[in-house]
């Protein structure tokens, strides 16, 4: 069983690597994914051997507190409004205090004036005393930091906030110890005593520390939060009451209410509350909202309508099919809400980085003090050292890095209807030198039309049409289904079938009176061994043109042939060629002869083609392109691709309606587009591509930041960052990261070719 919790209390890296561990050790669990990015958790257990409550104490145990959630709903705080109002909070405090507390430790040294009470060594303890008080609310306000940070020490797991405890409160502790220094000066009259202590307190650095910190954590925040926009939009679209009929009237009623089957009154204005299929009435539909289509859709009877697409014209009832946690859109918010939460694989290096980090970092920080002390410098000078190494070294950078990237780059394909179902799909996608596509419904529109009827033995057109209606009818194959549209559009009659046979991959057999018929392609032909001689070549002529042949056939014996043509869909040959543009070798899959099959590809200039292709041979094309090394993305309709969207690296299922679609693909496509394959590949190439920036800007920070506060360039060039300073390039560094991510935000899919 799989179940997502929010955790929270998590600051950085080191946190989240914490909690997995910790829940990691609990009975059962199999696998635990933890993000920083959106504080949440997912945990696969076994129901037998542990449960929710169980991995709760495991999380609790550690300092953090975790609970269960579900699909969000439009009045639920989010997780991130509420960090960032915390954070806000914590900073404002500590301003109010921290203002005064630098005013006054610092204000002497740049020519500020101070009240006399403050001022000379006689004033010493009262100077000292007063920074000590206005340090003790940033203490308070920010305790958070030392009760989780001294937990962890002493599990020897340490984190972020063992970092800033230690620092703030090395820093606090030497000021406090300096304080009774100076009282012993004053009381001895040893004025000596007192100057050497009385502008060495470190009371400012303690203040600054947490301060700053608390600043980069509300700028964090405030930017993370814009990092679920995208997926905010969507959680609030549904509309929150609707008029569902009561009896003879419809009434007012909260959409959480709404059962299946229930009857639902849509006006023009008015956003559908849950899917369902329309029983009365027609209209125009907005489904921007869902799909990213533009234009509005004609609804009538029969037709779907999905949650949260705005009613434009015409007023209409419709049925509810789908409810609550089981609507198109709700399933949207889940999909995105996964992957934004699971890790991509480049994620597993910053872990094992950030799992060592920290207590590294402590060994630094000491080694540093000592090296400091030891070669004959001051204690102060010794612990301002050590102190800056512990607050410049915090890995919020490092453990926010990749899944900021992956939330803006998932939010961002939700938005435009291309769902990426997981963090590592999301990154396998820009490796992908291949491209499969399934004709039929993906690159066609599936919707064939009648071009030729070829009548043999005497049959005229009108028999072949009732014979092959009353075979197909009830097809859910796309040739069959146009069939019957074209049969009953021409007022054609059917007879009753018996003993109805679907041939896989080859078409279908019945039976009409005391006869047998068949209606399949040319692979039915040979599996039956029945001579097409006599069709040839009028076969060959209409296969050069594209058009796909299907043999009508009774008792064994060909009674006539009907030609159709499958239209190319809008963006199809645009998509085609900006992934030529990209390096993607373009393969197409089809169950038509090769004579058609190299007709399409020639119109679509496609690179290759398998032509003949059974729905269970897809797979072994998919499995012979890997043994070349290849990386594949194999783009089908989501249902007789289901096994060779498995078996590719990267399954995209175009034109998703279906929930074998969302369970078979690793991308899912709401549209019928071939187009937002394309923006699926460069929106993960350019996610990628991100994430590896931001990667090199958290390693490249620490690289040079823990040397330079370490103290290895003073000597050489008298470069040294003091505490204060220290704290603040680590809070901008993170924040910069998360900068650096939300650019993504700025890629749209009308902007393809400006991304290659």
């Amino acid at each position: 069983m799989k179940q997502k919790f929010d955790v929270r209390g998590m600051t950085c890296a080191a946190c989240q690597s914490n909690v997995e561990k910790d829940v990691l050790k609990v009975s059962g669990v199999k696998e635990v994914s933890v993000s920083l990015l959106t504080n949440s958790m997912i945990v696969d257990f076994d129901e037998e051997q542990s449960n929710v409550d169980s991995i709760i104490k495991s999380v609790e145990k550690g300092g953090y507190h975790a609970s269960i959630v579900g699909i969000k709903k439009s009045n639920d705080i989010d997780p991130q409004l509420l960090e960032y109002k915390t954070m806000k909070k914590r900073l404002i405090v500590s301003s109010i205090f921290f203002i005064p507390l630098l005013y006054l430790s610092m204000g002497t040294m740049i020519g500020l004036p101070l009240p006399f009470m403050f001022n000379g060594l006689s004033n010493s303890v009262t100077f000292a005393f007063t920074q000590f008080l206005l340090t003790l609310p940033i203490i308070f306000i920010n305790f958070k930091f030392f009760s989780i940070g001294f937990l962890h020490l002493f599990k020897r797991t340490p984190n972020m906030d063992t970092l800033i405890a230690l620092g703030s409160f090395a820093a606090i502790f030497y000021g406090v110890f300096a304080i009774y220094q100076m009282g012993i000066g004053l009381g001895t009259n040893n004025l000596g005593l007192v100057e050497e202590y009385h502008m060495n307190l470190y009371f400012e650095s303690a203040g600054a520390i947490l301060t700053l910190v608390t600043l980069g954590k509300f700028l964090e925040a405030k930017s993370k939060g814009k990092t679920s926009e995208s997926l905010q939009k969507l959680i609030h679209l549904a509309p929150t009451m609707a008029q569902v009929k009561k009896g003879d009237a419809f009434e007012e009623t909260k959409v959480d209410q709404i059962i299946i089957d229930d009857i639902i009154l849509i006006k023009p204005g008015m956003k559908i509350p849950v899917d369902g299929i329309i029983l009365e009435g027609n209209s125009t539909i907005d489904e921007a909202m869902i799909t990213g289509e533009s234009l509005p859709v004609e609804k009538k009877v029969g037709d779907l309508v999905l949650t949260a697409t705005i009613n434009k014209s015409g007023s209409f009832q419709f049925k509810a099919t789908k409810v609550g946690e089981d609507t198109s859109l709700a399933t949207i918010i889940r999909l995105v809400e996964n992957a934004s939460s699971s890790k991509a694989p480049i994620q597993k290096l910053a872990d094992k980085i950030s799992g060592v980090f920290v207590p590294i970092v402590i060994g630094i920080s000491l080694i540093t003090f000592l090296g400091w002390y030891l070669t004959g410098n001051s204690f102060s000078f010794a612990l301002s050292m050590s102190i800056t190494v512990l607050v410049i070294s915090c890995p919020c950078a490092l453990g926010l890095a990749t899944p900021v990237a992956i939330m803006v780059g998932t939010g961002k394909g939700a938005e435009y209807g291309t769902l990426f179902k997981s963090a590592q799909s999301l990154e396998t996608t820009h490796l992908i030198d291949t491209v499969v596509l399934d004709k039929t419904g993906t690159i066609t529109k599936g919707i064939f039309e009648i071009t030729d009827i070829l009548p043999l033995n005497d049959y005229l057109e009108a028999d072949l049409l009732k014979i092959a209606y009353s075979l197909e009818d009830g097809s859910e194959h796309p040739i069959g289904k146009s069939i019957v549209e074209y049969a009953k559009t021409h007022n054609i009659s059917k007879q009753k079938a018996n003993d109805f046979e679907a041939l896989s991959g080859m078409g279908v057999k019945a039976s009409i009176g005391n006869d047998v018929y068949f209606v399949g392609n040319m692979g039915l032909m040979t599996s039956l061994s029945i001579s097409i001689e006599e069709v040839k070549d009028y076969e060959f002529n209409l296969a050069k043109l594209g058009k796909t042949s299907v043999y009508l056939v009774k008792n064994n014996t060909i009674i006539g042939l009907i030609s159709l043509k499958d239209g190319v869909k809008e963006g199809s040959v645009e998509a085609i060629q900006i992934m030529k543009k990209m390096g993607l070798e373009v393969i197409m899959l089809t169950g038509d002869n090769q004579i058609t099959a190299n007709a399409i590809k020639e119109d679509l200039n496609i690179s290759k083609v398998f032509a003949q292709v059974l729905p269970d041979q897809k797979e072994q094309v998919i499995i012979d392109l890997q043994s070349q090394g290849k990386k594949v993305a194999m783009i089908g309709d989501g249902i007789n691709d289901a096994i060779a969207l498995t078996r590719a690296d990267i399954g995209i299922a175009i034109g998703a309606g279906s929930d074998i679609a969302i369970e078979s693909a690793d991308i899912v496509l709401i549209k019928n587009n071939l187009l937002d394959a394309v923006f699926a590949l460069q929106l993960s190439k350019k996610t990628m591509n991100n994430i590896k920036m931001n990667l090199f800007w958290a390693f490249f920070y620490n690289i040079i930041g823990i040397p330079i506060a370490a103290g290895v360039f003073y000597t050489l060039a008298g470069l040294r960052l003091n505490p204060t300073f220290g704290s603040l390039a680590m809070s901008l560094s993170s924040v910069t990261v998360v900068l650096n991510a939300l650019r993504l935000k700025w890629i749209k899919p009308n902007k393809m070719e400006e991304i290659l």
